[in-house]
C-alpha cells in the first residue's frame, strides 16, 4: 500500500482507538456542592424566616412537607456502597425552585448542589410524581350536573356571569422543537411553541389543561383535538338542561368564557 495512504489510516485507527477507552470520573461529588447546596439555607428560612421560606420556594413549610409525604414513595432512590443517593426533600427542593425561577440546568447547580445532568432527569420526574398524585384531587372535570351548577354559581356571585361553567383560553410556550418536526411548531421565523389550553374555575383553579399541539394551531383548532371536545360531542359532559339554569336558559347559553 503506498505510504501517502497508509498514514491516514493509521491516525483514524488510533482515533477510534482513544474515543473507546473509557472516561474516569475525578471525583463522584465536588466537594462544594456538599457544603453549600441550598438545603442549609432552606432549613434557616424554615426555622427562623418562614416568609423568607415562602418566597424561595412559592409555599409555606406546612404544605412543602405535605407535597412531599404524597410524592417521597415516587422520587426516593436507592443509596448505593459508591454513594449516597439524593434524597427526596433535596429533589422536591431544586424541582420547586426550577419551577419558580425557570433558571437553567446549569446555573441551578451551584444553589441546589445537584450535577446539571442528574438535574435534567430529577426535575421531569418528580414533576411527573406531583401530576401524577395530585391530579384526582386538583385536576378533577366536573362530571354531574350539580358540579357545574355549583361552578356556575360561584360565578354569577363572584363575576355576575350567569351559566358560566369555565373560562377558557390558550398559551403559546416557548420550545426547542424536536430535529425531525420541521415547521409543525413555528408560529414565526424565530418564535418556536408548543400550544397549552386551559379551563379555570372562578376561583382561579385549572380543571382541565391539555398540552403539546403544536404551535401552528388556531384556538378552535386545538379545542377540536381535545378529551373535551370528544365528550362534548357525544353529549358525556352532563351539562344541565333547561330548567336547571338560571332563567331557565337554553343549553346553548350555557357560556364557556373565554379568558382575557
Amino acid at each position: 500500500m503506498n505510504r501517502k495512504y497508509r498514514v491516514p489510516q493509521v491516525m483514524r485507527f488510533a482515533s477510534i482507538v482513544l474515543l473507546k477507552k473509557k472516561w474516569k470520573r475525578s471525583v463522584w461529588v465536588k466537594k462544594y456542592r456538599q457544603q453549600y447546596s441550598h438545603m442549609t439555607l432552606i432549613e434557616e428560612l424554615r426555622d427562623n424566616y418562614p416568609d423568607d421560606f415562602k418566597n424561595y420556594l412559592r409555599m409555606d413549610n406546612q404544605l412543602f412537607n405535605m407535597l412531599l409525604n404524597k410524592i417521597k414513595h415516587k422520587i426516593s432512590k436507592q443509596d448505593t456502597v459508591m454513594r449516597e443517593s439524593i434524597d427526596a426533600r433535596a429533589r422536591l427542593a431544586a424541582t420547586l425552585r426550577y419551577l419558580a425561577t425557570g433558571r437553567s440546568f446549569e446555573d441551578l447547580k451551584f444553589s441546589t448542589g445537584i450535577y446539571a445532568p442528574s438535574l435534567s432527569k430529577i426535575i421531569p420526574e418528580t414533576c411527573r410524581a406531583i401530576y401524577e398524585c395530585l391530579k384526582s384531587d386538583y385536576l378533577k372535570m366536573p362530571s354531574t350536573k350539580e358540579e357545574w351548577i355549583k361552578i356556575a354559581k360561584v360565578f354569577e356571585k363572584k363575576w355576575q356571569f350567569i351559566n358560566c361553567g369555565g373560562a377558557m383560553d390558550g398559551k403559546h410556550i416557548r420550545i426547542v422543537p424536536l430535529s425531525d418536526s420541521g415547521a409543525m411548531y413555528y408560529i414565526t421565523k424565530t418564535f418556536i411553541a408548543s400550544y397549552c389550553w386551559l379551563w379555570l374555575v372562578p376561583n382561579y383553579e385549572f380543571i382541565y389543561v391539555d398540552v403539546g399541539k403544536n404551535g401552528r394551531m388556531s384556538d378552535g383548532g386545538v379545542l377540536e383535538y381535545t378529551e373535551f371536545y370528544r365528550k362534548l360531542k357525544l353529549g358525556d359532559l352532563n351539562f344541565p338542561v333547561n330548567n336547571e339554569t338560571v332563567n331557565n336558559l337554553t343549553s346553548s347559553f350555557w357560556v364557556m368564557k373565554r379568558s382575557d
